[in-house]
């Protein structure tokens, strides 16, 4: 029987985990995009409506976390507003973004 590890940490994580007992880190499949920052906005709400994201974390050229979503199932737009706030003040700072996407395990 084979041991799933936690990417952030390495602790075993149990079958069927969604975070990491240990340090909190959501267990998923991560993938990575750069983008330019008047692109950042749309991407992460096309993220978004894709429906299993579970965190997004947008990083700045210098690999500086700028931002942490963490993304629940039925997420409206009053709760986003914030978000997107955010994300404009970002954009208006950083020439180019990279935002890792955690996604569900299915």
């Amino acid at each position: 029987m084979s041991t799933i590890k936690c990417e952030s940490c390495g602790a075993d994580l149990s079958e069927g985990a969604k975070f990491c007992s240990k340090c909190g880190t959501p267990v998923g499949v991560k993938e990575v995009f750069t983008v330019r920052s008047e692109d950042l906005v749309s991407k992460i709400k096309e993220l978004l409506h894709e429906g299993d994201v579970s965190r997004i974390i947008v990083k700045d050229e210098n690999n500086k976390t700028l931002l942490e979503i963490p993304v629940w199932a039925g997420i409206v737009g009053t709760i986003l507003a914030p978000w997107a706030a955010a994300l404009g003040a970002i954009a208006a700072l950083a020439t180019k973004c990279t935002i890792t996407v955690i996604r569900q395990k299915s």
